[in-house]
């Protein structure tokens, strides 16, 4: 019985470490993803901002038409 007791704990701490790894993965990915996030936005407003000529990129007509 104790044999099994202390394989249950053993496997039960393995599991909460897992768990634990697990968990900051999570966390890391979530700071990237609002880190991605704000860049974006601010990619965004980047092109859609007039530029020094006063036309808004966006509304420009490609070189090459």
């Amino acid at each position: 019985m104790t044999d099994d007791l202390r394989a249950m704990e053993e496997r039960m701490a393995h599991l909460m470490r897992a768990v634990d790894d697990l968990s900051d993965v999570v966390a890391a990915q979530a700071d990237e993803i609002d880190r991605l996030t704000r860049r974006m936005a601010q990619v965004m407003d980047r092109i859609s901002a007039p530029d020094e000529g006063g036309a808004v990129f966006t509304d420009q007509r490609p070189p090459h038409w």
